[in-house]
């Protein structure tokens, strides 16, 4: 259950943030369009995550590297359990926008 919840939320791993940026990955940022607006990462995309499910045309290859961001780290835990669910093959849970972009 523990490990479960780690992987879940991203702990206990560790990720080269800004390797992956490097390599190409889409950061994913979950927040509402008005957090969005308030200050995010540079070139990183904003999907809510209330309506990620229904706007998954936007990420088209699910091979792609995504990196989830949003406030605090919960709901880009949800958004990456959704991609996961619907096929993306490699996502990460990148936690807060803030925190992510002092790693990139």
């Amino acid at each position: 259950m523990i490990k479960t919840l780690q992987k879940l939320f991203g702990f206990g791993t560790t990720v080269d943030y800004a390797d992956l940026v490097k390599k190409g990955a889409i950061i994913l940022d979950v927040r509402s369009k008005g957090e969005y607006a308030g200050g995010h990462i540079k070139g990183s995309i904003n999907i809510p995550v209330d309506v990620l499910k229904n706007s998954l045309t936007q990420l088209k290859d699910k091979n792609k590297t995504i990196i989830t961001c949003c406030a605090s780290g919960m709901r880009s835990a949800s958004a990456k359990s959704i991609l996961k669910t619907h096929g993306y093959t490699d996502v990460h849970n990148g936690g807060g926008w803030s925190s992510l972009k002092n790693k990139i």
